[in-house]
Order: C-alpha cells, then structure tokens, then sequence
C-alpha cells in the first residue's frame, strides 16, 4: 500500500462514504449502489480505485459481486491500520459526515430489514416441508453419521443455531447435557417444540432470535452448531463472531454447509444469501472469531457437496457486538 494511492482514493466524498460502510460488514456492489442512490456502473467504478490502492477487497460468488475492507487495527500493515483509524476519526469529528454516515447506515439496514422480511416469508411458507426441501440437496444420513462422530459423546451444553424443525437437536440430545435450539421463526420453533416435546422440560430450551445477536450470556456453551444456516446469512463472519461470544473456552462449534457452488437459482428459489463456502473463507471465518479450525470434512451429494467444518474455542470469550461498538467509541 503506497501513501500516494491511499491519498488520492480517498479523496472523493462517496469513496469515503463506501469505505466506512465496508468498515461494518462484507456488501454487495448492487447494495452499495441502492444505498448511495447511484448506478452500479458509476459505483463500480469508485470501488476499483479503492481496490487498487489495496484498501478495499473484491469476492465473485455467482454473479454478485461481495466488497470488504482490506484495512484494519487486526488485519493490515501499517499504513492500513493508520488509514482506517483516520477515517473512524473522520466520521467522528465531522458532523456533516457523520450525519451522512449515519444516513447510510440506515438506508443499508432498511435494504437488508427486506430481504430478512423475504427469507422469513419464505420460512413461513415452507415450515413444515423443511426437512424435505434439505434432503434435495444432499442425503442425511451420511451427513448427520459424520457430524455425531466429529463431534463425540459428550457435549456439554449443546446451542443448535437457526434449529428449524428441531432435527440436529433431536439427533445430538443424548449426548447432551442440555440443548437450546434458536431460531427466528416461530413456524420453525412451533414445529421443533412438537419434535422434542419428548425430552424433559429442565434440558431443553427453545428461543426465538437472531443469530447475529444471539440473546445469551458470554460463554454460555460447551458446543455451538450451525446446521445447513450459515448459507441465509448476509454477515457470516458476525454469527460465527456471536457463536464464538457465547462458546466457553475449549468449547468446540461445528459448521455443516455446502461447498461453494454455482446454483445461483437457490438465491432466489431458496433464499439462500450464499452459495456456500471454499475451505479458504470458512477457515478465516473461524479464525477471526477465535477457533482453532480442524480439518474439513466433505461429503460429495447430487447436485451440492456438504462440508463439515469444526473448530476450538481459544482464549477468552469475544466480546459482544453491543460491547465492541462501546469501545470504540
């Protein structure tokens, strides 16, 4: 990264607006340009000049476009760092950009409020058929056996994240000490409080919520799992980040997704926010929320691949989204 490049990236009014919305999560280009109100070419166009200058990070998955910044305190040299210390700064002695930073932010969370609206209406509507839907993808039995014997017989306590129909805690609640299954939809949790009504009242809890913002104390579990979930999140690195918060040190969580692929009819027939994950981005997901990842393991189906991915927790508990956005201040 030269100073001469970083200087002249950043010297145009929406390329600072873009960096400081990238400083908050993973976008599409199609959301920045709704966000900004400008076209997609015109928008294009000032993210190449920041990916130039190596502040800013391009990932094709099918045919959208994800950006993410390529500075920070954790992940940058120097200069990088240096840069996005300024432009936090920036915004907060700048009223003017900062009220502009802020409009952003909410033009940003209105476009992703929708199309939650749209996954939860998708939900709604096909509850009691999820578990068939799953199995066009890729059997279960296979899937499930490999999860069971990655994961042991003992698993403390057990937080299924995005439980839908209950299946994955059904499946690992003998070996459990106690199970909580989340999940934002309530066809979802009536239909998994149906499935386990057979477990007793003291070992089973059953909450609806965001998986982004999980409702739990810091190190509240022993094992967290995300079964066939993480694909419907627009922020995958935060839900592993909360999952992370809320996993005791040592604690192991297990990812069951689908290897990356090219179905880009499941976006828009299934809701699905990704198509999958490579081994390269599912391992630094679970890095910087903290885990040790263990080796990936694949299960080949028609027409997707699942992959079960596993890690460690190290060190203490990450800190809260809410507590985070506190020390920063």
């Amino acid at each position: 990264m030269r100073i001469e490049f970083t200087l002249r990236a950043l010297a145009d009014p929406t390329r600072l607006r873009i960096m400081r919305l990238l400083a908050a999560m993973e976008l599409a280009v199609g959301e920045l340009a709704q966000v900004l109100g400008q076209s997609q070419p015109r928008v294009s166009r000032h993210v190449k000049i920041l990916i130039d200058a190596g502040l800013a990070e391009r990932r094709k998955e099918g045919s959208w476009v994800f950006l993410k910044s390529a500075i920070g305190e954790r992940r940058a040299p120097p200069l990088g760092a240096a840069t996005a210390r300024l432009l936090a700064v920036s915004e907060q002695d700048d009223a003017g950009f900062a009220a502009r930073c802020a409009e952003d932010r909410r033009h940003l969370a209105a476009i992703r409020a929708a199309r939650e609206d749209s996954a939860a209406e998708y939900f709604a509507r096909h509850a009691a058929e999820w578990d068939q839907l799953r199995g066009l993808h890729s059997p279960d039995g296979p899937v499930e056996a490999a999860l069971q014997a990655l994961l042991g017989e003992s698993l403390g306590n057990l937080l299924d994240i995005g439980t839908g129909t209950g299946r994955i805690a059904e499946l690992l609640s003998p070996h459990a000490a106690a199970v909580t299954g989340l999940d934002n939809s309530p066809e979802m949790l009536r239909l998994a409080r149906a499935r386990l009504q057979h477990l007793p009242a003291d070992r089973l809890d059953l909450v609806q919520g965001d998986f982004a913002a999980l409702p739990f104390a810091d190190a509240s579990f022993d094992t967290a799992v995300f079964h066939q979930v993480l694909h419907y999140a627009q922020a995958p690195e935060r839900a592993l980040a909360e999952a992370a918060r809320v996993t005791r040190p040592g604690g192991t969580i297990a990812v069951v997704d689908f290897a990356a692929h090219d179905r880009e009819e499941l976006r828009s027939a299934h809701a699905h926010a990704r198509l999958g994950f490579t081994d390269e981005q599912m391992l630094a997901f679970l890095a910087d929320a903290g885990f040790a990842a263990g080796a990936p393991r694949a299960l080949p189906g028609t027409p997707l691949t699942v992959k079960i991915w596993t890690g460690l927790r190290q060190g203490v508990p990450a800190p809260s989204h809410s507590a985070r956005k506190e020390h920063s201040r």
